[in-house]
Parts: C-alpha cells; structure tokens; sequence
C-alpha cells in the first residue's frame, strides 16, 4: 500500500468517526452510558463474525501468533472500545458533540508522547507544530 493511499484510509476513517458521534449522541437520549456501550459491542461483535466469515485464515493467523502480541491487542481493544468508550459515552450524554468529540479526539497529544517515551519516535519540528494545534485547539473549546 502507498502512502497515498494510507492518507486516503486516514481520511475515510476521519469521515467515518466524524459522523458516529452524532448517531451515537442521538441514541444516548434515550439509553444510559452503560447500555449504549453493550449494544455497540453487539454491534462490533456481529461485524467480527461477518469479518471471520469473510476472511476465515484469521484464524490460522491467529493459532501462529505469540500469545503476547495478542495481549497487546486486547489490552487495547478492551482500553480502548470498552473503557474509553464508555467514558466518552458519560461526557457525550450530557455534553456538546461540538466541543466534546475535539477534545476526546485529542488523544494524538498522548499517542506522541507515549510514541516518543515507550517506542523511541523522535521529535520534529513539524510534530511539535501539529500538538501546539492539538493544545491551542483544546483551550478554545473548553
């Protein structure tokens, strides 16, 4: 895959992850935070098994991996789809889309700093520019 095209994926998920919250703000008026998060992991459930059906050497793939890099994945999904979601899902009940998902979508702010200190990214400055945006973003919407 070029990087074109990974700017082209970026770009759909983007499109993508732009459009859920509205959807999913509807649907919190009327469920709880806790009920929202069962029925979106239905939902993401349902779309592993259409995916397992589609592409069946998953499973091959999965029986040769170390056990560790497993881990990491469902550390991250569980970190990710079900605690930072449901969290998201608290602030987003009550709160604006249009203040609220900009600021949870300042994760980026800590991928870079975890990037830097855990993988050993370095900093330029053209990344800096990028978190001072990130930063100056955050304190207007608040």
């Amino acid at each position: 895959m070029s990087t074109r095209q990974s700017y082209y994926f970026a770009l759909l998920t983007a499109l993508v992850w732009g459009i859920v919250p509205v959807f999913e703000k509807m649907g919190l008026s009327r469920l709880t935070p806790a009920a929202g998060i069962f029925v979106r992991c239905l939902a993401v459930s349902f779309g592993a098994v259409i995916l397992l059906s589609m592409k069946p050497a998953i499973l091959s793939e999965l029986s040769k991996t170390p056990i560790k890099y497993i881990a990491l994945i469902v550390g991250g999904g569980f970190t990710a789809n079900f605690l930072g979601q449901l969290l998201f899902y608290h602030g987003l009940k009550n709160g604006d889309v249009s203040k609220l998902v900009p600021i949870a979508g300042a994760y980026p702010l800590i991928s870079f700093v975890m990037g830097v200190l855990i993988l050993g990214e370095k900093i330029t400055m053209v990344k800096s520019m990028g978190l001072g945006c990130i930063l100056l973003g955050i304190v207007l919407l608040r």
